[in-house]
Formats: structure tokens, C-alpha cells, sequence
């Protein structure tokens, strides 16, 4: 999905992260201009990318040539997964993914941007983004145990039981065990020490959710270069839209003593996520294929009437499929620390009539068969290897070629 909202345009994708869950994410992009840097927003707890706070930092950003991505942790939201399943370690780890994704698909994120529990999690994380600059966090608890006092009244039944359903925000979450041990186990301030990107801590006096005392604690753990800033009487939740843009433009000054390239005024921008172009090469059969700033070429074999200069498109549908699931196994067995060495994906597409094919629904119509087979190298047990196979039926672009699909296609006017 793509849309243009104060001179800032949106485009929705979903993330895999280590577990092989989809995780939803914006990212959003200054209109006509190519993005200084990109940063990445982790929301607070029980929160989504959607909070009206996050969206107003993130225009503030846009506005200022910076390009954001901000998404939901796994099992709040849109994205996929069970929020009962996830921790402070998770929420982490979900953090370091969607970097990943941004390095490969649009450019390594230079700003990392955390509110409330969200604030801590960049901290704990960031030293593992090798691209990070610069950390901002807002309302952030210089300990994530900070949001215990949040379901204090359960945890007795939490331990007699190992589980209990809190309301938080008026809304019912399931906390497990697990979820309470981990905060605990987390060393936020030997990561904030240690933490080598620029600081910037955002924090209202009259917070009355996380006190200014996580503000002070977290200044004095860390080194130079580090700076704070008042944010007055706003709330916790940054509920007023000026104060939410304020953090977003002071954000944005801060960091462009850090960022490490200079705006490029004027410069054309290829919409990342949805922004693929293809023209017409120098035969009817010959195309030209952008991606950001990759340009590759599409063809169809001599056989067909082509020159043969490049992949055809379903080569590209294949490649897309074949792809995804290679990074969504990768992904997986580093997280759960699964001995695979790599993974090879050979495909292969055809048409058969629905009546021969005996997985199809239709028995009447010619329908489209894709052939997947997946080599897994590795001294894996067959659990592993089951576990593994599973794990590709939730590679987003077989998801996008199993589900619904509606295409929108409209005529642009000539260009210039």
C-alpha cells in the first residue's frame, strides 16, 4: 500500500523475522527527495506503529529529508505471532531483523529511535546495528523490569500458574513466566555504557509512567557523546500532536551532526518496498528492470522470440519466492541456533489443468503450479529439518502468492 500524506509517502510491508514471523512495518519517505539517512522507531510497550505519537515524530523526520521505518513487534499489531510467546529479548531481536531488512532492501539505518520500553530496547540493541550513529529514546525506564508495575497486581498468579491475563491500556495481554524472567536477566545499563553511537534522551519531568529518574540514570550510564532534553508537561504517550512533532524535529536537528551523508536536494527517489519500474528495452521482448539502485534486465529466450539478454518474469516471480525463503530459513536457524550450514531452493513453473493436479481446488481450469524443493546442508535431526520446512510455508512472498491478491492499475501521464 502506498500513500502521500504531508509531503510524506507510506508504503506497508511485512518483515520475517528470526522466527520466522511476518512483521508489519511502514516506511515512510519525504515526497520528491532522496532520504539523508533512515532512521528506525520501536514503539512502547503494547503499542503499535500506528500510535498517532510515532506517526507525528515520523512526518517531523520526513520532513527533514529523513526516511523511517517503524513496525510492529511481533504479536501486536498487524504483524504475526503471539504476544504471550514474546519478551524484552524478542522485542530485541525483532529490532536487529528489521535492520537487517532495511540494509538489504533500502539503506542501513544510521538513527535508531526507541519510546518508552520500545527506548530501551534500541538501547540494548544498539551496538549490534554496526550502521547506528545516533540513539534517541523517549519516556524511556533505564531498566526494562521498569514495566512490571504495569500488571504488579498478577504476578503472584503468574508464578503460582506460569501465566495470567493482564489489562493494560484497557486491554487484555496474556504474561507468562518467561516474559518476567527475562526482563530481569536484561543489563541495560552495561549496554548503555558500552554503547558507542551518540545519545539523545527525551524525557518529561511530569512523566508519570516512567519517572525523570530513568532519564537521569540512563545520562550517567552513558559516555560522550550523549545530550538531554526537557519535554515540560507532555504525557508519557506524547497524546498531543505538538509535542509529538517537536520531538520529531529536534530529533532531526540533533542528528544531522551525525548522519553521515549531506541532503541531495532535488534527486528523484524510487519508492522503496512498491517502487519498481520497468521500461521498455530495445526489442518488444526486452525490458529494463529498477529497483532503488539496482537495474537489471528482463527477457524472454530466443526460442520465444527474445534476445535472450536476461531472466524472463516468471525467472523473477521464481527468484522472489526462491529468495525469500532462503533468508526466512537463514533467519530462523541462527535464531533458534540450528547447525544449518545453507540452503539451496530450486523451483520450477508450470500450467497443469486442475483436474490433474491433485492439490488444487479447481478441477475445471488450467491453474499455476510452482515446484519448491529445498536442500538443507547441515548435521540437522529430522525435528530440525521438519521444523525447517514448516518454517518456509511462512516466507512472506509465498504468503503474497497463496493469498489474495488484488492488482490496481491505473495510466500515468506522459512524461516529459
Amino acid at each position: 500500500m502506498v500513500c502521500v500524506s504531508n509531503d510524506m509517502k507510506t508504503s506497508t510491508v511485512m518483515i520475517p523475522n528470526a522466527d520466522g514471523e511476518s512483521l508489519h512495518a511502514l516506511i515512510d519517505v519525504p515526497d520528491h527527495k532522496t532520504p539523508v539517512a533512515y532512521a528506525l522507531i520501536a514503539h512502547c510497550f503494547t503499542c503499535s506503529a500506528h500510535l498517532k505519537a510515532v506517526t507525528h515524530i515520523s512526518e517531523a523526520l520526513t520532513a527533514d529529508g529523513i526516511g523511517v521505518v517503524r513496525f510492529d513487534f511481533t504479536g501486536l499489531g498487524h504483524s504475526d505471532g503471539e504476544f504471550a510467546d514474546t519478551n524484552f529479548s524478542s522485542n530485541s531481536q525483532d529490532i536487529v531483523d528489521v535492520a537487517a531488512y532495511m540494509e538489504l532492501n533500502l539503506e542501513p539505518p544510521q538513527l535508531l529511535v526507541g519510546h518508552s520500553l520500545g527506548g530501551a530496547a534500541v538501547l540494548n540493541v544498539a551496538g549490534r546495528i554496526e550502521s547506528v550513529r545516533a540513539v534517541a529514546t523517549i519516556g524511556a525506564p533505564a531498566e526494562p523490569a521498569h514495566v512490571r508495575k504495569l500488571f504488579s497486581d498478577a504476578e503472584k498468579e503468574v508464578e503460582e500458574k506460569g501465566v495470567a491475563t493482564v489489562a493494560i491500556g484497557g486491554r487484555p495481554f496474556t504474561i507468562k513466566k518467561q516474559f518476567i524472567e527475562d526482563l530481569e536477566r536484561a543489563d541495560l545499563p552495561q549496554q548503555i555504557a558500552d554503547l558507542g553511537p551518540a545519545l539523545l534522551v527525551l524525557h518529561a519531568p511530569t512523566d508519570t509512567i516512567v519517572g525523570i529518574e530513568n532519564a537521569a540514570k540512563i545520562f550517567a550510564s552513558a559516555k560522550h557523546p550523549k545530550s538531554y532534553v526537557s519535554l515540560d508537561d507532555a504525557d508519557h504517550l506524547l497524546s498531543n500532536e505538538a509535542d509529538a512533532q517537536y520531538v520529531g524535529r529536534v530529533i532531526a536537528t540533533w542528528f544531522s551532526r551525525y548522519q553521515s551523508r549531506p541532503v541531495q536536494d532535488g534527486a528523484k527517489i524510487t519508492f522503496p518496498a512498491s517502487g519498481i519500474v520497468v521500461s521498455t528495452g530495445s526489442s518488444y521482448t526486452t525490458d529494463v528492470l529498477t529497483a532503488s539502485r539496482h537495474h537489471l534486465v528482463v527477457d524472454e529466450p530466443t526460442s520465444m522470440g527474445g534476445s535472450d539478454l536476461g531472466p524472463n518474469p516468471y525467472d523473477y516471480l521464481l527468484a522472489g519466492l526462491g529468495s525469500c525463503t532462503t533468508i526466512t530459513l537463514r533467519m530462523y536457524a541462527d535464531r533458534k541456533k540450528i547447525p544449518l550450514e545453507s540452503v539451496t531452493v530450486a523451483l520450477e513453473h508450470s500450467r497443469v489443468h486442475g483436474k490433474d493436479c491433485a492439490e488444487c481446488e479447481s478441477d475445471t481450469q488450467m491453474v499455476d503450479v510452482v515446484t519448491r524443493s529445498i536442500n538443507l546442508v547441515g548435521n540437522l535431526t529430522d525435528e530440525q529439518r521438519q521444523s525447517l520446512l514448516k518454517i518456509s510455508e511462512k516466507c512472506p512472498v509465498h504468503r503474497t502468492l497463496r493469498s489474495e491478491t488484488v492488482i490496481r492499475t491505473t495510466l500515468t501521464e506522459e512524461a516529459s
